[in-house]
């Protein structure tokens, strides 16, 4: 009976993958050559990076992003021009040198040259721009969206509830959009951008302590940790939260009113800056006290003497200047805030004729 031959022992391949070497049978590397005939290799991959240019496009060409973009460059040009009212402003309400305009002017110019009418201006510089992004972005969508919940709402039967004879009628109608949109827009602004606010008060302040942006961020951190960064918080928000509700309130009836009376559709570029100065006058008129609180809890401790709260600080100001104390610094506060809120508003109603009407947006 005849044997088999011996089988031949099979021989694999050897596939060398940088200092190793990988066996590799010899059915499978018939297989691939097989298979490579008719259809493509089994293990090819292949990526593809998907293409976001057109969401983004679409998303920088929102109203949203246009109405923020317009906020900013807004307070980034206002800023620019007036930065040496900000700082004679500060250092008068907070109580440093001189108890007028000219003489803190003439003291600036004495101690620090005309450099230093824009001392803490880099700060400020930082500060403006998001603030006045989130503070004017807020303001718009905050006042759309309670416009829209208000005529949705009259639309429906309101809901009602009768206890005994008198009947309760849950109405939207009282409650004005623009004044809560701009009670939302002060807050919001304030807590993103509060700490900003902080550095920009101890660089103009304190420049011999407070050198630059950089020592002024490790010394305050080091003193009281992030914490610090938010010294005054609760008085600033007390503060903003009348001066906010009524400068946009103010602003948005008295251009509704004036292009009733004139029966025009929008006002020109002069007539929104004596509008928007109008407004920002009547705010800070009625807001300073609560101002002049705030920028001594927040400075007072570099000085060594901060009031416990804003009470404190008020009735710290009525006892040693009386209540005229309550409004040092009133006469600086106008003419900053007078031409800042003007300018602001010409500046940021032009970048949304640019930014929106342009694109039919609006």
């Amino acid at each position: 009976m005849p044997q088999n031959p011996p089988s031949q022992p099979q021989k694999n391949n050897y596939r060398v993958f940088g200092n190793m070497a990988l066996v590799v049978p010899k059915e499978l590397e018939e297989f691939e050559k097989s298979s490579s005939l008719t259809s493509p290799r089994p293990f090819d991959i292949r990526f593809q990076v998907p293409n976001f240019r057109v969401p983004i496009r679409d998303f920088l060409r929102t109203r949203e992003v246009g109405e923020f973009l317009s906020g900013a460059l807004a307070g980034a040009m206002t800023k620019a021009v007036l930065a040496p009212l900000e700082t004679i402003r500060t250092r008068m309400v907070v109580g440093v040198g001189s108890k007028n305009i000219y003489g803190s002017f003439i003291e600036i110019i004495e101690q620090q040259g005309w450099q230093g009418l824009w001392a803490g201006n880099g700060i400020n510089m930082l500060r403006i721009i998001p603030t006045q992004a989130i503070e004017l972005g807020t303001f718009e969508c905050v006042k759309r969206t309670m416009t829209s919940a208000q005529e949705k709402w009259n639309q429906i039967e309101s809901p009602k509830v009768q206890i005994g004879h008198v009947n309760i009628n849950f109405s939207l109608s009282w409650i004005s959009p623009v004044s809560v949109a701009g009670a939302a827009a002060g807050i919001v602004s304030t807590l993103a951008c509060h700490p900003l606010e902080v550095l920009k008060d101890r660089l103009t302040v304190c420049p011999d302590i407070y050198p630059s942006l950089s020592i002024a961020i490790s010394k305050i951190y080091r003193d009281g940790g992030v914490g610090a960064f938010y010294a005054g918080i609760s008085p600033t928000l007390i503060g903003m939260l009348p001066y906010s509700t009524c400068y946009y309130f103010m602003y948005e009836k008295l251009k509704k009113s004036y292009c009733q009376t004139k029966k025009k559709k929008s006002l020109n570029r002069p007539e929104m800056l004596l509008v928007g100065a109008f407004a920002g006058f009547t705010a800070s008129t009625i807001s300073f006290p609560l101002e002049v609180a705030r920028k001594r809890l927040m400075v007072g401790a570099v000085q060594g003497k901060c009031p416990p709260n804003m009470a404190a600080a008020l009735a710290e100001v009525i006892r040693d200047e009386g209540l005229t104390g309550l409004y040092r610094g009133w006469g600086a506060s106008c003419l900053k805030v007078v031409p800042s809120s003007g300018i602001t508003w010409m500046f940021y109603e032009a970048w949304k004729d640019i930014l929106l009407v342009e694109k039919r947006i609006l």
